[in-house]
């Protein structure tokens, strides 16, 4: 082990107590690694803060030594932002889990970064409140991570990202330094907004250390209606004939080849009789009397018009949860197949234009290769999602998938879209960052992070080198 390494060890023990610096393997296995798969874990060591004062001390010791920190929460990440492949000390905020306050009247929710976003959502639920940024991953990833990557999720087209619901911030910059930014205010018009460029930043500005979020009024009674479409267009018709008559929590579509991985994996029943080539899964509360007769409205138009083939709406909310994990099960079901994720997004109105012409790119290089389409087709957001063929080596399907997302990048450069929605850039998307940000904004990127960790400590060799 390097000296140093060996040193700055033996300083954490004497910080933290021997009991939260790990270097076992398992744990550096454990905590070094999110749900990617392309880069093997290799952290030095795991530590376990407690407090903002014992991160500010270890982040101290780093620029001291000159180590590097890597953050890790949930490590439910999807672009290897949370990956410690090159000896760095991550930082597991699994410790620093409370909710510390809570206040009625602002509705605003004090809490430490490892608060499990399932955790938060109960809380808000027991105050008769809702805390609406949601995804598979809500009983395992963490309230700081989702900070970190502004996560998305399923009701963006109702409720927004994650930036919108954060209303205050502590961080600990990389020098040590603690920055309380906003201070749970709605209106501050007192120069730059520090907040915002630690969220989102991937924990490569700073560590963040506490969050004030914004809770709202639980949707009443919501309605789950999956949709059977002919053709993409036919779902973008179908959106417009909804937002047209009801507003909205949730539009999600998803492929008839991910539904049968669901079906066979699962054991659910299929949403209507007749097979589609996309579903339509739509959400919205049943605030009045005259809303079901709206939707019906609509599901009526939309089969007149040839745009849904059939149809079927929740009776309960047990068959609202059955219809949603339709949708929600696809990542976990698919797994398995050791899937090339790619996490991208386009203006609502191109996505069907955009996925016939990716869709033909990876199909013409890897015609076997089987290809799962689903996402939050609402916000623009889809998710393509390549399977590995069994008898196909690892490191060379990566490869190939790397290789073909050159040309779906340039796809998405065409089409003014983004390489990453809302999984981050990290390790994974690093390379293709320039197609969907210039030069110049990349160099006030790097710029920033000169400013916020001027010896390059914290999560370097994410988003950029």
């Amino acid at each position: 082990m390097n000296p140093v390494h060996a040193d700055i060890l033996e300083r954490l023990s004497e910080l933290l107590g021997a009991d939260r610096v790990k270097t076992d393997p398992d744990s550096l296995a454990n905590y070094g690694k999110d749900w990617t798969r392309a880069n093997d874990p290799r952290p030095t060591a795991i530590v376990f803060p407690g407090s903002i004062d014992e991160v500010q001390a270890i982040v101290r010791l780093a620029n001291e030594y000159a180590c590097a920190l890597v953050p890790s929460g949930g490590r439910t990440g999807l672009s290897g932002g949370a990956v410690a492949c090159q000896g760095e000390i991550v930082v597991s905020f699994e410790r620093m889990n409370k909710i510390l306050d809570f206040d009625p009247v602002d509705r605003q929710v004090i809490c430490q970064p490892g608060v499990v976003t399932e955790v938060l959502q109960n809380f808000a639920e027991e105050q008769q409140l809702f805390y609406p940024v949601d995804f598979a991953s809500s009983g395992s990833s963490q309230i700081g991570g989702n900070v970190a990557t502004n996560a998305g999720g399923i009701k963006v087209i109702r409720y927004g990202l994650t930036r919108d619901w954060v209303v205050g911030m502590k961080v600990v910059t990389g020098s040590g330094e603690l920055l309380d930014l906003n201070h749970g205010l709605i209106k501050n018009a007192t120069g730059y907004d520090l907040r915002h460029l630690f969220i989102g930043s991937e924990g490569t500005l700073g560590l963040i250390v506490e969050l004030t979020l914004k809770l709202t009024t639980p949707p009443k009674d919501p309605m789950v209606l999956v949709l059977a479409v002919d053709a993409m267009e036919s779902a973008m018709d179908v959106l417009r004939s909804f937002q047209s008559r009801l507003p909205l929590t949730a539009f999600e579509f998803f492929s008839e080849k991910a539904l049968r991985h669901v079906l066979a994996e699962k054991g659910l029943q299929r949403p209507c009789e007749t097979v589609g080539e996309f579903y339509a899964l739509i959400e919205f509360e049943n605030v009045s009397e005259h809303t079901l007769d709206q939707a019906m409205e609509a599901f009526e138009y939309c089969m007149e018009q040839g745009w849904a083939l059939d149809g079927t709406l929740s009776q309960s909310s047990a068959q609202a949860r059955d219809l949603w994990r339709l949708r929600e099960d696809i990542s976990e079901t698919i797994a398995r197949f050791t899937p090339y994720k790619n996490d991208i997004s386009v203006r609502v109105s191109r996505v069907p234009a955009f996925l016939r012409e990716v869709d033909a790119i990876v199909s013409s290089r890897y015609p076997d290769f089987e290809i799962i389409w689903f996402g939050h087709i609402g916000d623009g957001n889809v998710h393509l999602n390549i399977l590995k063929p069994d008898a196909l080596d690892k490191a060379v399907f990566f490869k190939q998938c790397a290789e073909v997302s050159v040309e779906i990048f340039e796809c998405v450069e065409r089409f003014g879209g983004s390489v990453s929605a809302e999984h981050g850039v990290g390790l994974l998307k690093k390379p293709f960052l320039h197609y969907s940000r210039s030069a110049g904004e990349i160099a006030c990127m790097k710029a920033l992070k000169q400013v916020f960790d001027p010896r390059g400590v914290m999560n370097p060799g994410k988003i950029f080198d």
